[in-house]
């Protein structure tokens, strides 16, 4: 089965008309016929009934139309994305990232970016610590940022492009809201607000407080800063977030204050799949992060 036996059959089919067909295709009516007449001799089976002047499909006709459709479009896409892959002008990114960094940093890395390639696409896909290397792993995304970058991972590889300090973040009314720092222990009789299970902040706060020698008092969970800071600032405990959290401001706002010991950070990855050649566009953004990070890093 050729190429041109599944072009002919669908323009054909279309149309419903073998001279009209061949009109559009820019070939000989009879180069039409003969390649349709392969086709079914090939698949046993009649494509075509005639109407009058008219072709009309058979019912295998009909379920094979769908058939060829399919290869056709896809083969088309191939062909898109084959030049897209060369191109890096015209290219398509696929970027995951966790909720808490889509707040500032993803938009103005993207925004800076698209300053200087307005005609790249983006798809975006934000998810979880595990969700994000998964897919990363299954190819869904090119690229993701993700925190804490992942220490070891055969089918993943990537490079740590932020390393963010945590604070502590406490009602206004707390006794401790005016220090310029505090040893984390001092909230060791707290109540603590901390993001819900598969949140990569969690494990990092609650290995700090261990550290500082306590278990945190968990008295309530949310699955975004802008819902810990609130329940903070209502009083509803304290907490731990990075810097980056603390942009967006609104009318409840909890007191920051640095945390003097441990030293408690977290780090920010970029990775993609392990051994795998990145599309032109993907290697473009990707070195264009690595040196728009680099630079804010100075």
């Amino acid at each position: 089965m050729e190429l041109r036996q599944l072009q002919y059959f669908v323009k054909v089919a279309r149309l419903q008309h073998v001279t009209k067909a061949a009109e559009e295709l820019h070939v000989a009516q009879s180069a039409v016929s003969r390649q349709i007449h392969r086709l079914e001799e090939e698949l046993g089976v009649r494509l075509f009934m005639q109407r009058g002047r008219n072709v009309q499909l058979t019912p295998v006709g009909q379920l094979f139309l769908k058939r060829a459709e399919n290869i056709l479009n896809d083969l088309d896409q191939s062909v898109i994305e084959l030049h897209e892959f060369l191109d890096p002008e015209v290219g398509e990114i696929r970027l995951g990232f966790p909720h808490s960094l889509g707040i500032n940093m993803v938009p103005q890395a993207v925004a800076a970016f698209r300053k200087l390639h307005p005609r790249v696409r983006f798809r975006f896909r934000q998810g979880m610590y595990p969700s994000l290397i998964r897919d990363v792993i299954e190819a869904e995304v090119d690229l993701a940022f993700i925190s804490p970058f992942p220490e070891k991972n055969d089918q993943v590889t990537g490079e740590i492009i932020l390393t963010e300090e945590l604070f502590a973040i406490l009602p206004e009314n707390h006794r401790l809201a005016m220090e310029d720092s505090i040893p984390l222990s001092e909230l060791k009789d707290e109540i603590f607000v901390l993001f819900s299970e598969g949140y990569s902040l969690r494990p990092i706060v609650w290995e700090a407080c261990k550290a500082a020698g306590f278990t945190p008092k968990i008295a309530f969970e949310g699955e975004e800063t802008g819902t810990i800071r609130g329940l903070v600032a209502a009083g509803m405990g304290v907490s731990l977030l990075p810097e980056m959290a603390m942009y967006h401001t609104s009318s409840m706002m909890p007191a920051v204050v640095n945390i003097s010991s441990p030293h408690v950070t977290r780090t920010i990855g970029l990775i993609r799949r392990s051994e795998e050649k990145m599309p032109l566009v993907v290697q473009m953004f990707h070195s264009f992060l690595l040196d728009f990070f680099s630079k804010q890093n100075k």
